[in-house]
């Protein structure tokens, strides 16, 4: 991937976490609530402060994704753990959504570009040259992108955010309340919200419905999946398998998303009056038109993989969480006897399978968004 311009660039440092006086509790009722939201907070403000240098420099498209990922994971548990978190942490939420979407104007650029790569790679060497001219407008378009997004990371809105969930998760572990509800008890009444949320979403679509619409239905899986990584040394195996039907149908739903946000940009372009060859505009007709029967097949793609997510797997994590809710002192599992943030300190959730960029070994592969 050509390397942009302020690839350079370091801008203004994350802020340095604050060492947190307060922890998870020695007991065997396991984390409160409290201690679990905490937890989860430090640990994604600690994947920020590792992937952001990597994100501006621009060399690896996946330190981006990353950290795209860590901002919707401090999304996610601020918006689990609403009720247990100080309102101070509740309303960075906001700041949260406008961060996002300077990333995100990044990396459509990243897994358009990969994506290019990986159509002309199946096509003659004629064919392939007749891409050189649209890949160096997507160039164009991302440097652009990254220029925006350096300026989002640098201001004055950003650096307060991530202050402010600094210096507030810093006040809330000294300030929790020993007597807090038990994580036991808390977890399994969010995910059964979310898994209802996604329910309803699901059964609102028919082969007609937008492909908006699937989009609110990967993002209501996403949100299910978050919570479900909040509390999987709580729920153990039933949560494993969930998630990886989770994660198989954000992975199918992220592949007609990413051939509709192609498919889109790629007529943007060409209603532009941008000065393209005619075997460029050619082939992004043809381009188009593989992108449009890829998003065809996203109803007969989310029937396939709702059975996954409906199915025994819901009906066992379903049975596990009866279980802690039932008796969640007896039932919530060891807590981490003291919170120290860095690497390697905390368990690490799963990695986002829908846009990964390693290529494999055999050849290249589409990227998901």
């Amino acid at each position: 991937m050509k390397t942009p311009a302020h690839e350079a660039e370091t801008g203004t440092p994350a802020a340095e976490l604050s060492e947190a006086p307060g922890g998870l509790a020695p007991e065997n009722t396991g984390p409160s609530a409290q201690q679990l939201a905490l937890s989860e907070l430090r640990q994604h403000l600690t994947d920020w402060i590792s992937h952001e240098p990597g994100a501006r420099r621009g060399r690896d498209a996946e330190e981006l994704h990353q950290l795209r990922v860590a901002v919707r994971r401090i999304d996610a548990t601020l918006g689990v753990f609403k009720h247990q978190i100080p309102v101070r942490l509740t309303h960075a939420r906001k700041t949260a959504k406008g961060v996002l979407r300077g990333l995100g104007a990044a990396r459509d650029f990243d897994v358009q570009l990969a994506e290019l790569r990986h159509y002309c790679a199946k096509l003659p060497a004629e064919e392939r040259a007749a891409a050189a001219p649209l890949k160096a407008r997507l160039e164009e378009g991302r440097m652009r992108a990254r220029t925006r997004m350096l300026g989002m990371l640098d201001s004055e809105a950003t650096r307060h955010w991530l202050e402010t969930l600094n210096l507030a998760s810093a006040d809330f572990a000294a300030t929790a309340a020993p007597d807090a509800p038990p994580a036991a008890a808390v977890m399994p009444q969010r995910v059964r919200a979310r898994f209802r949320k996604l329910k309803k979403a699901v059964r609102s679509l028919d082969a007609a419905s937008a492909l908006a619409d699937y989009h609110a239905v990967r993002r209501r899986a996403k949100q299910l999946r978050y919570a479900i990584e909040c509390g999987t040394s709580l729920f153990g195996k039933p949560a494993e398998e969930m998630l990886k039907a989770l994660r198989r149908l954000q992975n199918e739903l992220g592949a007609h998303q990413d051939a509709d946000m192609s498919k889109s940009r790629l007529a943007e372009l060409a209603a532009s009056g941008a000065d393209l060859p005619p075997a460029t505009l050619f082939l992004m007709g043809r381009i188009a038109e593989h992108q449009a029967a890829e998003t065809q097949q996203a109803h007969k793609t989310l029937a396939r993989a709702w059975r996954k997510v409906n199915g025994r797997r819901w009906k066992s994590l379903l049975a596990r969480m009866q279980e802690l809710s039932a008796s969640p002192e007896r039932e919530a599992a060891p807590s981490t006897a003291g919170l120290t943030v860095g690497p390697g300190t905390h368990p690490q959730p799963s990695p986002e399978p829908e846009d990964g960029l390693q290529p494999p070994a055999a050849g290249p592969r589409a990227l998901r968004h």
